[in-house]
């Protein structure tokens, strides 16, 4: 599988920023270039889940995450939450994919009215309207009707609704290793290649 050139993360104030994290830190392994977008809430979750202070401005969080990862430098660009400048705000320079890990229901909600005030929402529009590929990883349970239908709605529009729900079959020994399941399943469906679990009928 061939790899995206440009893929748009985005990280919400769901539960679940593990996944998050772990999903940029393969991409940049595999030297893809992501723009990285976060919210707000993210902050506090990355605090709360992972002991992470993610930085406010852009510049800071490209030199924390560049240190965290060891990354190779100019693969990574951060925006500001309102940074409309950006690369991800037009159809004219899209990415080739965008990923929302975690994804909070009030976010999917805004995508999937078309809703854009803020900077996650407008890239995500843009994947949708640019007929590129959009991921959104909810963590939630249970989901409400409202909930329901919004991934519907979405789903009706070319979005692909993958719920961070891990599998068992490959006998997690770790909580890396359940979160290691669900990034697996993102970076599949991203075309990205990896060697985090090994897949059905092939030997551990």
């Amino acid at each position: 599988m061939s790899a995206a050139r440009t893929i748009t993360l985005a990280f919400t104030g769901a539960s679940g920023m593990p996944y998050g994290i772990r999903l940029l830190e393969m991409l940049l392994a595999q030297g893809i270039r992501v723009y990285l977008l976060y919210s707000q809430v993210a902050q506090i979750v990355a605090q709360q889940e992972m002991k992470l202070m993610l930085p406010s401005r852009a510049q800071e969080a490209e030199a924390f995450f560049n240190d965290y990862f060891n990354a190779e430098k100019g693969l990574l660009k951060v925006f500001g939450r309102e940074e409309w400048f950006a690369p991800v705000a037009s159809g004219s320079n899209p990415a080739d994919a965008m990923v929302i890990c975690p994804c909070t229901m009030g976010t999917l909600s805004a995508v999937a009215s078309g809703l854009n005030q803020k900077l996650i929402e407008r890239a995500a529009d843009v994947m949708l309207k640019e007929n590129r590929k959009l991921i959104l990883v909810p963590r939630e349970m249970p989901f409400s009707v409202i909930h329901l239908e919004n991934m519907l709605r979405l789903a009706r529009c070319g979005a692909i609704i993958l719920p961070a729900n891990p599998g068992f079959y490959h006998h997690p020994q770790s909580i890396q290793d359940i979160v290691d399941f669900v990034v697996a399943r993102i970076l599949d469906h991203l075309g990205v290649a990896h060697t985090l679990m090994p897949r059905w009928g092939e030997e551990s």
